[in-house]
């Protein structure tokens, strides 16, 4: 199989296709190197151009201060989850936690291990539908930090504000929207990301890190899970995943050219428009999210039954439509549309819902 399906998977998931090839174009030998990404050392001067270069691009992309580390550090989200309390939480120390999702409830298990946990929200009694609004979220002024996720993919939720966490360091997992918009990455400590969503290949995990938090790690840490580590060897103290930050360079620089952070913004909301305005005009559609909580990187849904679900996914899959299924633990439709995805993809997918529909309603 050759021709290219529309990859609505929740990641790893799809990269723009002008990285795809010009990767494909270099894999067997890079420009004047003579040999593959896949086979230079991460110590040799063309990967010091590709990592350094990768965090030039995003600088740019995204405005970056420079009194921000910038780490390309492996383990996924799920080892920030214990990083983030390792490094940021003090002996005898708490932090709050805003719980919007299963990721979320997973980071509050690690951090649970290193330190106290306050659950400043959770929106779990209504099946994660929404994110909480601030007058809901009950904040302690001694904490750490506070950490929430960003976007759930599991249950299609995105924050369209940031929690106001005033003089507390506000932590981000940002895996599954990170430069999907615009961002000020001024207003938080710390922002983490799994990169196989929105940026690369799955085996690189991003960290954005304000400087003055590195005097936070206490002596003693296991020498990989200190950020100091990292930040002093330049993400390279131990051989990093090469090939993903390769691809995410190419990544970065197709996203400027793409017009940047406003231009991809603009992009996505108009994809997911598309697909919730289909899903508002019909009740054989049901969105699961609550309309000022949707996502605009992961949109689910639901169909009158589970049969019609499980007949819609297998004709959706025959159709050339991949990754449709929603999550294990929730169920129903689940359409993915990161950077990447293209609008024709969204706008073939609407046109299979509203034949469906015809047919099965």
């Amino acid at each position: 199989m050759t021709e290219r399906v529309y990859n609505f998977s929740a990641g790893p998931a799809v990269l723009p296709v002008p990285v795809l090839e010009e990767a494909q174009r270099d894999l067997l030998a890079l420009p004047g190197v003579g040999m593959s990404i896949l086979e230079i050392s991460h110590r040799s001067k063309k990967f010091d151009e590709v990592i350094l270069g990768a965090e030039a691009d995003m600088r740019t992309l995204a405005s970056i201060p420079d009194n921000y580390q910038i780490l390309f550090l492996q383990g996924g989200a799920s080892l920030q989850f214990s990083m983030v309390p390792m490094n940021l939480m003090p002996a005898g120390g708490k932090a709050d936690y805003i719980v919007t999702g299963s990721w979320s409830k997973k980071a509050v298990k690690e951090a649970q291990k290193v330190g106290e946990v306050r659950i400043a929200a959770t929106t779990e009694p209504e099946n994660f539908a929404r994110v909480p609004h601030q007058d809901e979220i009950a904040l302690d002024a001694e904490a750490a930090y506070v950490h929430f996720t960003t976007n759930n993919t599991i249950f299609g939720t995105e924050w369209k504000s940031d929690p106001d966490a005033g003089d507390v360091p506000l932590v981000a997992d940002a895996s599954s929207d990170i430069f999907s918009r615009r961002t000020d990455v001024s207003r938080y400590g710390l922002i983490y990301a799994g990169a196989q969503k929105n940026l690369a290949p799955a085996g690189v995990t991003l960290v954005i890190l304000r400087d003055d938090l590195l005097a936070r790690s206490p002596e003693g840490l296991p020498t990989m899970l200190d950020y100091n580590t990292h930040a002093k060897a330049k993400s390279l103290y131990n051989t990093p995943p090469v090939f993903a930050i390769y691809v995410m360079g190419l990544v970065l620089k197709w996203l400027i050219a793409e017009g940047g952070l406003e231009a991809i913004e603009r992009r996505n909301e108009e994809k997911a428009g598309l697909l919730y305005d289909l899903i508002d005009s019909t009740e054989f559609y049901r969105g699961h999210a609550e309309r000022d909580s949707r996502s605009l990187m992961n949109v689910t849904f639901r169909l009158p039954s589970e049969d019609l679900e499980k007949q819609f996914i297998s004709e959706a899959t025959k159709a050339g439509f991949d990754g449709l299924k929603g999550h294990r633990s929730v169920g129903g439709c689940r359409a993915s549309i990161y950077n990447a995805f293209p609008r024709e993809g969204v706008e073939a997918l609407l046109s299979f819902m509203k034949e469906f529909e015809r047919t099965h309603g």
